[in-house]
């Protein structure tokens, strides 16, 4: 019926988040009395725009979500979806023959803000309706991963978007959905958006590129698994270290290049760790190759920790980009892949540390870490006396 929801936005919000909560508010009232110039419903439940004026933009920030919208455009128009607060899902005139040089005649649905050649930034399918006829959008986001169907055929499958404003930086964590215009007059409908809960969120990561991962933990008990086991219990299908307890628990077998995916949750505070390559003695961090963090790192506690001790750290040697763990009690989804000195951390679905150990100049403490130089070792986890738990540990080796 009308915009109630809604605001203008045509802005970075990294910007935005420096301004003073006046010059904010200030800001987004400028842009909103622009966008009511353009945006307006002259069909009941349809939302019209000229083509022209800020974006419109939900007034609540989003993260992981299933989001579908239909829409109806005209010859020469572009358009776009942003997610997250941040470009774009790409809406062409797919025969607008000036635009091929930049894709449109690959079709819409694309991110088509990544980088060249990366993926997501074409559709895999040309799936748009003639001009006057409505098309559909589904889009489901978990993290940074990104699937787009358009009028019932995927044109991106799990694609990490990029951060636009920072490309050195993840997507961000939550953002507003806008709705872009570029010139053309555009027609939306039927606009909706399911917030995804974790368990949710977790079974898409958990469903995708799946293929070659085995169990290494059976949910029951620590069949093929040594080490401090009394220290640790397993309940509700998942290990959990004992308060106040903490020594390391480790598998059986021994993994040299491998990928793990393994969900965790953390209590308030709650610190542990994955033993990657561990010798089966002495301190995973040093004498095995890494102990990669699992930690709140939101809690007061650790205000004041080195980088390199935050969650999905390499400890003390390589530092994780903060800012993508769940609240404590959700569980969250980690998929880290080792390959030689070669580590990349997906945590939640974004991708916040791809590096090589062998880059590290320096170490926390000057310490050494004779482990880095390790090609094999078990794969545990590292207590450190809070009930953190984990669960669905599967493992690929490469």
């Amino acid at each position: 019926k009308d915009l109630t929801g809604w605001i203008g936005l045509d802005f970075s919000p990294y910007k935005l988040d420096e301004m003073t909560p006046e010059a904010r508010e200030a800001q987004i009232k400028k842009q909103t009395e622009d966008a009511k110039k353009h945006w307006n419903v002259k069909t009941p439940g349809e939302l019209y725009n000229d083509g022209h004026g800020a974006f419109l933009t939900t007034e609540k920030e989003y993260g992981d979500i299933d989001f579908t919208v239909e829409y109806k455009t005209v010859a020469l128009a572009d358009s776009g979806i942003y997610l997250r607060t941040t470009p774009q899902v790409q809406i062409w005139d797919y025969t607008e023959k000036a635009k091929f040089n930049l894709g449109a005649d690959k079709g819409s649905g694309g991110l088509w803000n990544n980088s060249p050649g990366k993926p997501g930034k074409d559709p895999l399918v040309k799936a748009d309706k003639p001009f006057g006829e409505w098309n559909k959008f589904r889009v489901v986001q978990t993290g940074a991963r990104t699937s787009v169907w358009l009028n019932g055929q995927q044109v991106v499958d799990h694609a990490i978007m990029e951060n636009y404003w920072k490309r050195d930086l993840p997507l961000r964590q939550k953002g507003h959905i806008q709705l872009q215009t570029h010139g053309g007059e555009i027609t939306w409908r039927n606009i909706g958006v399911k917030e995804l809960t974790s368990e949710e969120s977790n079974a898409i990561l958990a469903s995708k590129n799946s293929e070659g991962f085995v169990s290494v933990f059976n949910g029951k008990d620590f069949t093929g698994w040594q080490g401090a086991l009394d220290q640790y219990e397993v309940r509700d299908g998942a290990i959990y270290c004992k308060k106040g307890k903490g020594g390391n628990v480790f598998t059986n077998d021994k993994f040299a290049d491998f990928t793990v995916r393994v969900e965790f949750q953390l209590p308030p505070a709650g610190n542990n760790g994955l033993a990657l390559r561990y010798p089966g003695t002495g301190n995973p961090a040093y004498e095995g190759f890494t102990e990669l963090q699992v930690l709140d790192n939101e809690h007061k506690d650790y205000e004041k920790l080195d980088k390199r001790q935050y969650c999905g750290s390499v400890y003390g040697v390589l530092p994780a980009q903060r800012g993508y763990l769940r609240p404590t009690g959700d569980w969250n989804f980690y998929d880290v892949t080792l390959k030689g000195t070669k580590i990349r951390v997906e945590l939640n679905g974004n991708v916040i540390l791809e590096g090589d150990t062998t880059t590290a100049k320096e170490y926390m403490a000057n310490s050494k870490h004779p482990g880095l130089a390790l090609t094999e070792g078990f794969f545990g986890f590292a207590g450190h006396n809070d009930p953190v738990g984990f669960r669905k540990i599967l493992i690929k080796k490469l």
